[in-house]
């Protein structure tokens, strides 16, 4: 019996039908990678999870409205970052104070070298480490491809606060990079 090719938009059509395979199908799909998301801004498992649910949940509602714009999975995407940071907010505070970054182990003080290999688990692990302001900045700029302007918006901030939260997450994760980098040697 031949397989037949769904495409995306017909399985979008059948999600919008209420049609529960192909709903099964589409959370199938993303749901890996959009938990991969979620874990980036949630350090519980369980949260991410479950802001994993919700986001697919407002997904589904939202579905129908789905104007075949640009990636769907870049509309997903945005759907649950925009979850994780719901679910952030509600579990850790965002602002980082100024003995957060005053201490010198969190200050990188010498620049990264080429050789320094670390696997992207090792990285995402790392990442998770930082405070969550920092974190959620840098998550939503070097891997979300957020500007500051978008950033500042999205997490009632200012653009010059969210500037400093990259540079010094960035510096901080240079640091532990190093850190780690020496460790293992």
């Amino acid at each position: 019996m031949p397989t037949l090719t769904v495409t995306e938009t017909d399985l979008i059509a059948a999600c919008v039908r209420g049609e529960h395979r192909a709903q099964r199908q589409l959370y199938d799909q993303l749901a890996g990678l959009m938990l991969t998301v979620c874990r980036r801004y949630l350090k519980r498992r369980e949260d991410a999870e479950e802001a994993l649910l919700l986001g697919f949940a407002k997904m589904f509602r939202a579905l129908p409205n789905y104007r075949f714009e640009g990636s769907f999975e870049g509309w997903v995407r945005r759907i649950m970052v925009n979850e994780a940071l719901m679910q952030l907010r509600q579990r850790e505070t965002l602002t980082v104070s100024f003995e957060d970054f005053a201490q010198p182990e969190n200050l990188a003080t010498t620049a990264a070298t080429a050789d320094t290999q670390l696997q992207a688990e090792d990285l995402l692990a790392l990442l998770s480490t930082l405070p969550a302001g920092y974190r959620t900045v840098f998550n939503l700029y070097a891997l979300e491809g957020y500007g500051h302007q978008e950033i500042a918006e999205l997490l009632g901030i200012s653009e010059g606060t969210s500037k400093s939260q990259l540079s010094k997450a960035r510096a901080m994760l240079q640091r532990r990079v190093q850190f780690a980098a020496i460790s293992t040697n």
